[in-house]
């Protein structure tokens, strides 16, 4: 296939297959709220999708969906006063509890949440003011009323989606693509604000569509790796602060390095590895490649392939940061952590034992840690070792492995909340 054509199966791959199921619920939320405050049976009144979903910039296993509910004007004198903002937030939390008595819902300021099995709906009651902008509670400090302004966002990304040949939209779902893959912990209005400054400072893409998506990745990535560090962004069409969770530059570097392997890789077979490398498995497998493999599976293997992915068993959204680290030692005494020998392109020898282990993860409790550990090269499929299940944390938030035979081996970890993958990390495990 044409890179055209593998860009455009690779964005058909990652859009959003349960609309109708997402419209359900937020309109069930919106007539339980309407009954409450304005006694009508509406599920469409009142209500505004915002958010990556009503940017029309969320992918397959987005699970963190947002709404407004406008309340009604006459109601602001009675919340506007001392503890309203708490009362506001509780009375919005116990209108959708009393029609849905079984869903768990609780009040996360300046919120309310509704949790469904693969996502959850963040509620915000807002009052709209004469600018089209809305106050909403916000309960820290004794509460208050900040402003949101997500009518300019929405607006700002139509506009120049449509003045760039709606190439917006696109690199903002490609863009969630590779931080769901890579474990980059952005929020999505970054990405989008990031995706239209990018847009917005050149031209060559005005005109241009799918047939250069390879160099529009190429040119985004050295974009964001060139990025200074800062503490947060003007969101596009509000310049509202959009904060910057964790620095994505590196990470970014590393998939601008990846895009330059796969341009030129271009009419090869492994063209298409290289832009899953980037993307993950939504981007297509080459064809030749894919029934070759299939030739192979079926007449020449000699080992099982037990690997197990995550994207099949969980929703992934990537929205907090995690890291692991890894110890390495022999006959007990540590010598060094992995990523600093990485560092160094030094290659781990056999017999060595290997702790790995979570040492940053901001994920809120509850939550379930997973591990996967798999062996690649011909010596892993000779022993029939290849491994990769995914397994369930045994309580530490470690594992312990040792370097037995040659290879590129890979260990991840993945935290699980509301049975979505929120975060992911993995470290590269060369043996020699």
């Amino acid at each position: 296939m044409s890179v055209a054509d593998n860009f455009k199966n690779f964005l058909n791959n990652i859009k959003i297959t349960n609309d109708d199921q997402i419209s359900l619920r937020y309109g069930e939320i919106t007539a339980a709220l309407n009954r409450e405050f304005r006694e009508t049976d509406s599920k469409t009144a009142n209500n505004l999708q915002v958010g990556s979903y009503g940017r029309w910039t969320a992918i397959q296993g987005v699970s963190d969906l947002d709404m407004l509910y406008i309340m009604p004007a006459s109601k602001w004198a009675g919340y506007n006063k001392s503890g309203g903002q708490s009362k506001l937030l509780e009375d919005t939390k116990n209108a959708i509890k009393d029609r849905y008595p079984r869903t768990d819902i609780y009040v996360d300021s300046p919120v309310v949440r509704v949790l469904y099995t693969n996502f959850h709906v963040e509620v915000q009651p807002v009052f709209e003011q004469e600018d089209g902008s809305f106050k909403y509670p916000d309960t820290s400090n004794g509460g208050s009323w900040k402003i949101t302004k997500p009518r300019e966002e929405i607006k700002a990304l139509s506009d120049v989606n449509i003045e760039k040949n709606r190439n917006l939209r696109r690199l903002c779902k490609m863009a969630r693509a590779w931080k769901n893959k890579h474990g980059v912990a952005m929020g999505g209005l970054l990405i989008d604000t990031l995706a239209h400054n990018f847009l917005k400072s050149t031209d060559y893409y005005d005109e241009r569509s799918f047939l250069y998506y390879d160099y529009m990745s190429r040119d985004f990535f050295k974009y964001l790796a060139d990025q200074p560090d800062q503490e947060y962004y003007a969101a596009l069409g509000s310049g509202q602060r959009v904060k910057v969770k964790k620095k994505f530059q590196k990470a970014a570097k590393k998939a601008y390095d990846l895009a330059l392997d796969a341009i030129s890789a271009a009419g090869d077979d492994s063209e298409n590895d290289k832009w899953r490398k980037i993307y993950g498995r939504p981007f297509p497998a080459a064809e030749k490649v894919t029934r070759a493999a299939l030739e192979t599976l079926a007449s020449n293997r000699r080992f099982d392939d037990t690997e197990q992915f995550i994207e099949l068993k969980h929703p992934i959204d990537i929205r907090y940061h995690l890291r692991i680290e890894c110890e390495v030692s022999q006959d007990g005494y540590r010598e060094a952590f992995l990523r600093d020998l990485l560092s160094k392109r030094i290659r781990l020898n056999v017999r060595k034992s290997l702790k790995f282990y979570v040492v940053q993860c901001d994920v809120p409790v509850p939550c379930q840690i997973y591990w996967k550990v798999l062996n690649r090269g011909p010596e892993a499929e000779r022993r029939n070792c290849i491994r990769g299940r995914i397994v369930a944390d045994g309580g530490h938030r470690e594992v312990v492995e040792r370097t037995d035979f040659n290879g590129d081996h890979i260990v991840e970890c993945y935290v699980v909340k509301n049975n979505v993958v929120v975060a992911k990390d993995r470290i590269h495990v060369p043996i020699q």
